[in-house]
This record gives C-alpha cells, structure tokens and sequence, in this order.
C-alpha cells in the first residue's frame, strides 16, 4: 500500500514544479479546480465525494490521495467515504474494489496523521 499523506505531499511538490514550467495550464486548472468545488447546490463536502468516487473508477492513485484528503478536510466522515467506495465500485466492478480499498487504506492514514 502506498502512504498517501507522503504521496500527498510529494504531488503538491511535483504539481508546483509543472506549475512553472506550463503556468498557463495550471494556472486554469488551479481556477477549473476552485470553480467546480465552490459551494453552490452541493457543498464542497459532495463534491469531494462525487470526485473521489470517479477517481476510484478511474483508478487514479494520485487523485484518490487528492480527494481523500480533500472530502476530510471538507468534513466527510469515513462512512461518507466507504459509501462512496460502494458507489465506486457499483460503476467500476472489480477494478474498483482494488482502487477502494487504496482509498479506505488513504482515510485511514490521513486519519491516523490528524490523529
């Protein structure tokens, strides 16, 4: 299993370093980013979540420590999460099991770090 905080961590560093060398592209993902999670209909918390679920089903491990992260720090509860990993796995199958188990291994961690 990966350590997802590490791994956290390490991306925000990397996106930082893609950041100045394309800073036109990540300068408007960065405001994409802040537009679509922006409270309106649903709260940040749901759309962390709905995020989360897709990048189970996109099988994305960066994405996953992302949103993870995100939806907790939004105030998503781990039963939020496992619930949205039973979503998950209802559109992605099997490989979706797999991706949700990292992401309950991810809450798990991050909980653990907060602790």
């Amino acid at each position: 299993m990966k350590n997802y905080p590490k791994h956290y961590e390490q991306l925000v560093q990397q996106m930082g370093k893609l950041g100045q060398a394309i800073p036109n592209t990540m300068t408007s993902f960065s405001k994409l980013h802040k537009s679509s999670l922006a409270d309106g209909v649903l709260n940040p918390k749901t759309k962390e979540l709905i995020a989360l679920g897709i990048a189970i089903t996109v099988r994305c491990d960066g994405c996953i420590a992302f949103h993870v992260h995100d939806a907790m720090k939004a105030g998503a509860t781990k039963e939020e999460i496992t619930e949205t990993i039973g979503v998950a796995i209802m559109m992605g199958g099997g490989p979706s099991v797999v991706y949700g188990c990292e992401a309950l291994e991810a809450v798990e961690q991050f909980e653990a770090v907060e602790a």
